[in-house]
């Protein structure tokens, strides 16, 4: 055990009092001369939340003292939650009480108020452990005096002050980055220079560079990692031919989207003499260009994963990689890693060889060409794939075998709608059309799952240390909160100790086709984890799966590339104890890497697709459309048009009555009327307006004209307006 750990140890026990660093120098005997180095410590551990230091420069863990650490969560009123790192209720911070926290930053939040058993929680941020926003993309606005930035990001409340000295030659309206150079107080706002004017608002191309910027997105790579991927040959060696298995007159097709480049992952199927099916899935040998600590391997690393906005990719690797030597094009020699796998008539898995190959791709194959073939008997594309066709009937039948087999063990299967966003050359949105999952998209679905599960559960019992894709069980306050929604729709959810997925799936199979699937759906989904990578493999919830990895796709997911390097050294001679020492250190911040740049990348996605959703209604304000309500809150209600547009009905456009918010049922209900907006129910809206800087849409609900009952004393402005009328008149008369 090192000092940091003995330290933690000894400020968890019982008994510890917080002590000032002289008190903890004469605990652990430190010399004159190492006493620097003992306050270096404590000052990391301090930044790494570790510790809290009081006013009094008194050391203790942060719980013991009253204390929470976390990340700020801003809200452009000024308020705030703090989302703790350990398991314990989020704090809820009141403007006056930010204390010159901003959005994202780490935090130590004072807890002044808990209250029901500490389920809600009231504080106050005690300190700013470590600052998320160096800098800030927004709007600049001149005045007289200085100049100051709106963020873009609306959780930062605050705007940067700019003094005129420094800003840059900005004009008023123009997206600028701002770099701060004084953190904000209590009560008093950040201050900042610009460093960059990205151009100005409305500009062509401007709005996803923004994006790109505020998540601090690479644009392009070092100089160093360009110039090192220049000089990586597009020639195979030859010793790679001599000592890899050449499967290259076995015949296998790439299975992607018409825009796709990095083409990763190709498929093989033979039908043996026993009447099982051997499944070849052949994943590009990335790891043979991007070695261990190379400059390509640490700008991956610090990428983590490929990043895609609508119109333009942000990989992980060069194009020279991911769209050339790496990329399994057709009917060119590749190095890849195979993964056989003998599957049974009733999809168990008999057998499996793992092998590093020489491929040769025959076909590079689109969805919409193997689901013509398929689903729609396409006479022309059967004809031109002759040759493939009976593979393709098996790969069909196998799809089928292995679904059946998951399902039967309870893996959840959500069939939520995807629609594609589609941009004219200007990047204006012209369309939003669904984007369907045909047979071709769920053969490879389900070939990339076996794959991935065989891979994980290999390595699992070699006791090596490996990168795996965990889902941890759902939260259980949230699913019962869902069990009782779910519950008044007239769906019974029973469960008893332990929450298998397969009874979560059962809910899913009774509300497929109902009007509410979609509804149920998402509830089901937000109470559940979000998954993660992890050293550890403790097994995917949403899979039913106890072993499971990312195997499939190392162009542009960095997991995947580092596990490729772990099973090629175990398949060319094992690792040294040495060598198994330093990968637990390695796959641990890989893990941690590749899941904080994953939730960054899903952010930034979800920015630009909220963006251009955004646009795109922006041209149909005044036009009425179908919805269903998908949300139910204490401000309003959302409802999302078959489009996944969704759009927030706040609640004083429902001014027919004060509506109330059941949080139980997930209802507004109207206290004169007693008439309910209910999750999952259908409505008709009218697109009130668009706000293109929040990216946020608003609908008013239509009433149906037959909405008031006859004979009711209800009148309306009109009515009530003649009738003051009438009543004026016949006094003068």
């Amino acid at each position: 055990m090192d000092i940091k750990e003995t330290l933690i140890s000894l400020m968890t026990e019982q008994a510890y009092k917080p002590m000032n660093i002289a008190e903890l120098s004469r605990i652990f005997d430190i010399k004159k001369k190492d006493i620097k180095g003992f306050a270096a410590l404590l000052s990391e551990m301090e930044k790494a939340g570790d510790v809290a230091r009081s006013k009094a420069e008194y050391y203790g863990i942060p719980e013991k003292m009253g204390l929470v650490v976390g990340k700020f969560q801003g809200h452009q009123r000024g308020f705030g939650f703090v989302i703790p790192e350990t398991e314990r209720p989020d704090v809820f911070i009141p403007a006056d009480n930010v204390n010159g926290a901003m959005n994202g930053d780490k935090v130590l939040a004072k807890v002044l108020k808990e209250e029901n058993g500490g389920k809600k929680c009231e504080g106050e941020i005690a300190k700013v452990i470590e600052r998320s926003n160096k800098t800030i993309i927004g709007t600049y606005q001149d005045s007289s005096n200085f100049g100051f930035v709106v963020a873009d990001d609306k959780r930062i409340a605050q705007d940067i002050f700019i003094p005129k000295s420094e800003r840059l030659g900005a004009k008023t309206g123009q997206i600028v980055i701002a770099e701060i150079t004084q953190w904000p107080e209590q009560k008093r706002n950040p201050e900042g220079k610009i460093i960059e004017i990205l151009g100005n608002k409305g500009d062509a191309g401007i709005d996803i560079l923004s994006i790109i910027k505020k998540h601090k997105l690479p644009e392009e790579f070092p100089e160093a990692v360009e110039t090192y991927t220049e000089n990586i040959s597009d020639e195979i060696p030859k010793e790679e031919y001599a000592r890899r298995k050449d499967l290259r007159d076995l015949r296998m097709v790439t299975i992607d989207g018409e825009d796709a480049k990095d083409l990763d992952d190709a498929v093989s199927i033979e039908l043996l003499d026993n009447g099982n099916y051997r499944l070849g899935v052949h994943i590009a040998d990335v790891s043979n260009y991007v070695k261990d600590k190379n400059p390509l391997d640490k700008e991956a690393l610090k990428r983590a994963t490929s990043v895609y906005l609508i119109d333009r990719v942000i990989p992980m690797l060069p194009k020279k990689l991911s769209n050339g030597v790496c990329s399994l094009n057709p009917k060119v020699d590749r190095l890849a890693l195979t993964c056989f796998m003998e599957i049974d008539k009733n999809g168990k898995h008999v057998d499996h060889e793992i092998v590093e190959s020489i491929i040769k791709t025959n076909e590079r194959m689109t969805y919409t060409d193997v689901t013509k073939i398929l689903t729609d008997k396409d006479e022309e594309v059967i004809k031109r794939y002759d040759y493939l066709y009976e593979d393709f009937k098996h790969m069909e039948e196998l799809c089928a075998i292995l679904n059946k087999n998951r399902m039967n063990r309870g893996a959840i299967d959500f069939d939520f709608t995807e629609c594609k966003i589609i941009l004219n050359e200007n990047g204006k949105p012209i369309d939003i059309v669904p984007y369907e999952r045909g047979i071709a998209n769920r053969v490879i679905e389900e070939f990339m799952l076996a794959a991935n599960e065989t891979i994980a559960e290999h390595f699992f019992w070699l006791n090596v240390p490996f990168v795996y894709r965990i889902h941890e069980d759902p939260d259980e306050e949230k699913l019962m909160r869902f069990s009782e929604f779910a519950h008044n729709l007239g769906y019974a959810v029973k469960w008893g100790k332990e929450v298998h997925p397969r009874m979560l799936q059962d809910i899913l199979g009774k509300v497929k086709g109902q009007k509410e699937e979609m509804v149920v759906s998402t509830l089901l989904l937000r109470s559940m984890m979000k998954a993660k990578y992890s050293s550890e493999c403790s097994g995917h919830f949403g899979l039913a799966a106890k072993y499971y990895s990312h195997f499939t796709s190392p162009i542009r997911r960095y997991p995947d590339l580092m596990i490729h390097r772990i099973i090629k050294e175990v398949l060319n001679g094992g690792l040294s104890d040495a060598r198994i020492e330093r990968l637990k250190k390695e796959v641990e911040i890989a893990a941690k890497q590749s899941s904080d740049m994953e939730r960054v990348a899903m952010e930034a996605e979800r920015d630009v697709d909220d963006l251009k959703k955004a646009e795109y209604m922006n041209e149909r304000v005044g036009q009425e459309f179908d919805g269903i309500i998908s949300s139910v809150t204490n401000f309003g209600l959302f409802v999302e048009l078959p489009n996944t547009v969704e759009g927030l009905v706040h609640m004083t456009t429902l001014d027919d009555d004060y509506y109330v918010f059941d949080e139980r049922h997930l209802t507004l209900i109207g206290e004169r009327t007693k008439k309910m907006y209910k999750l999952g129910e259908e409505v008709r809206i009218i697109v009130s307006k668009v706000d293109l800087t929040s990216h946020e849409v608003y609908f008013d609900i239509i009433k149906d004209e037959d909405e008031h009952e006859e004979g009711s004393d209800d009148y309306s402005v009109n009515q009530l307006n003649e009738l003051i009328k009438d009543d004026s008149t016949k006094e003068e008369e």
